[in-house]
């Protein structure tokens, strides 16, 4: 078992230091999150609040607390992928039961930023939402604050238990699978490469493992 670490010196970023600009295509599995702190890793946290009281790495895992709200993102940015990420809610409460996943996230940093959100609320995983001026085919026309409802029931499963969150990022079309069901799409989308980042939005929740791999 691995010691504690909240190792963050290395990644602190409250604007767009690094551009989305030069976005690699994975050719092989790719672990972003090492098992032992957050290099390679950038923190936006609302009101310049201080990511330590937020993110931590125990034992291997990541652990958010949920508040303030903000986001821990890629310095790298990434386009044509297969994006998993395992993790679970430690508890629910009200007004405690929200994070998300992002892709495509664009500089400059900020709460929150222009990217694709799949959303991480408990009973809703797997809505959609275009963000801060990202469009698609299927949002077009609607508010930026109203998601494409997921296609089907919640696959989520219940509270501390191990979620698996599988996001396909093809050219401009996003996928989203939960625990291995299919849950949304959507197209043409006005973006299609940018950072990587999970939200921290009220929800108590520990990360397990983010990885990428090829598109099949």
């Amino acid at each position: 078992m691995k010691t504690a670490s909240i190792l963050l010196s290395l990644t602190f970023a409250w604007v767009g230091i690094v551009r989305a600009g030069d976005a690699i295509t994975p050719t092989n599995h790719i672990e972003l999150f090492n098992d032992r702190d957050f290099s390679g890793w950038a923190f936006c946290m609302r009101d310049h609040a201080d990511p330590r009281q937020t993110w931590s790495v125990t034992n291997g895992v990541i652990h958010c607390t949920g508040y303030p709200a903000g986001y821990l993102r890629t310095t790298q940015a990434y386009r044509n992928y297969v994006l998993t990420v395992e993790w679970r809610f430690v508890k629910v409460a009200p007004k405690a039961d929200n994070t998300g996943v992002l892709v495509h996230i664009q500089a400059p940093d900020q709460v929150w930023p222009q990217c694709v959100q799949v959303q991480g609320k408990h009973d809703h995983q797997g809505d959609l939402f275009l963000m801060a001026g990202a469009e698609s085919r299927e949002h077009r026309g609607m508010d930026a604050n109203t998601p494409l409802p997921k296609q089907g029931p919640s696959a989520e499963k219940p509270v501390g238990e191990w979620n698996t969150c599988r996001v396909i990022c093809a050219g401009n079309d996003v996928k989203a699978y939960v625990n291995g069901r299919f849950m949304n799409e959507t197209t043409q989308c006005t973006l299609s490469s940018g950072f990587i980042g999970i939200q921290s939005e009220g929800g108590d929740i520990d990360i397990d493992g983010i990885y990428l791999e090829p598109l099949k």
